[in-house]
């Protein structure tokens, strides 16, 4: 069973670039936690946190599909290198400025959207390097895999940042993210170069444009790139606005909103170890449509709790839901691109996924301004589950891939 789960671990560049990844991504989640908390003590505002989630990520909504097609252009391993020093030096700078008494909200939301412009363009390269490091019938695993080291991070990341601002100060929180991306970077020198597969005679524009009709064009693929984006819009908000929660909802402090983070982690590692160890499992997508609309329960769950445990139960079990749906939809996606088109296929997925999360948490922080936060998350649940039943018994191209 453990060598089914951990299957794609037997290839060497994979793991190495899992170890590298993994920890990166932990020094992310400390930042998270420590921006997050300095945005909501600097603003004391709902508003500002979706400003600044919305800063972060609209660049990915805007430039991926440019970042595809250079992905299927260069050396992927050099432009997801080129990402990760950008990503090291901002994180600096947020240290500098803070170590200094001058931070202000607008550097944060500046560094936020710089932060975000490079992984539109890493996303894709990354996405794309993924599948050239094991065998074909190895991808969903490697794909679950690798969503475990981002949700493992997800939990030791605001437990180690918890620590790090408690003992020595928001500053180390950044610090610390900085010296993690150079593990990424090592792994990355040690890879060999990751060159597209054939000579791109188009230009880019054209480049884009066939990227986009084979998305167009494939069976399936289209209602798989709604999903994405419509399951982001209405699900990430309940990540966003956990500070609310902790503390204007169970009236706790930044203790609780620390462990809140880290449990939805645990939930979510649980779910992608669940996802690794089915890589023969027949009819993906049907398994998640069923596993979205239970998704959409627990949400609701969630924002009517009042009681800590509760709360961190519903939360575990939401996390363990929503990274097995979005790891059988990318499965599905990149099963059927081949490699040519992958890098502008994954940049039109990550339009989708990560464009559904600066627009639904701006939404959802506008809505949280006139209504109560436990409102806005119980509709977002509730529209969820209407999401899962339409693309189950309406627009059924997804059940049945």
């Amino acid at each position: 069973m453990l060598s089914r789960v951990f299957k794609a671990f037997e290839y060497p560049d994979f793991r190495r670039m899992w170890i590298g990844a993994c920890t990166s991504s932990i020094g992310t989640w400390m930042q998270k936690l420590a921006q997050s908390w300095l945005v909501f003590e600097l603003t004391n505002s709902a508003w500002a946190l979706a400003l600044d989630a919305f800063l972060g990520e609209i660049p990915i909504f805007l430039l991926s599909l440019i970042g595809g097609v250079v992905a299927d252009r260069m050396d992927r391993r050099k432009l997801l290198l080129a990402s990760q020093f950008v990503q090291l030096s901002c994180a600096l700078t947020l240290a500098g400025l803070l170590a200094a008494g001058v931070v202000a909200v607008w550097h944060v939301y500046l560094l936020s959207f710089i932060v975000g412009c490079a992984q539109a363009f890493g996303g894709p390269a990354y996405q794309s390097i993924i599948p050239s490091l094991v065998p074909k019938d190895g991808l969903q695993n490697a794909i679950a895999l690798n969503s475990i080291q981002f949700n493992l991070a997800r939990v030791i990341g605001p437990a180690l940042g918890g620590v790090a601002m408690a003992q020595l100060g928001a500053v180390w929180c950044f610090l610390l993210n900085a010296l993690s991306f150079v593990a990424v970077i090592v792994s990355l020198i040690r890879l060999p170069a990751r060159l597209p597969a054939g000579v791109k005679k188009e230009s880019p524009m054209e480049s884009m444009k066939e990227g986009i009709a084979f998305v167009r064009g494939r069976e399936a693929m289209a209602p798989l790139i709604v999903l994405a984006f419509l399951m982001t819009f209405f699900s990430l908000p309940l990540l966003t606005f956990l500070p609310v929660i902790a503390k204007d909802v169970l009236h706790l402090g930044r203790d609780a909103y620390s462990t809140l983070l880290s449990v939805s982690g645990i939930g979510s590692v649980s779910g992608a170890l669940i996802v690794a160890g089915m890589s023969n499992v027949r009819r993906k997508g049907r398994t998640a449509l069923i596993m979205l609309g239970a998704f959409g329960i627990l949400m609701i769950g969630f924002s009517q709790s009042r009681e800590f445990w509760l709360s961190c139960l519903l939360l575990y079990l939401s996390g363990a839901a929503m990274i097995s749906v979005g790891a059988l939809v990318m499965s599905l996606v990149q099963t059927i691109t081949p490699d040519e088109m992958r890098g502008r296929v994954m940049s039109v997925y990550n339009v989708a996924f990560r464009g559904g999360m600066p627009f639904g948490n701006l939404v959802s922080g506008r809505l949280i301004q006139s209504f109560h936060a436990p409102e806005v998350l119980a509709a977002n649940g509730a529209l969820l589950i209407v999401l899962a039943f339409y693309f189950f018994f309406v627009q059924r191209k997804i059940v049945n891939a």
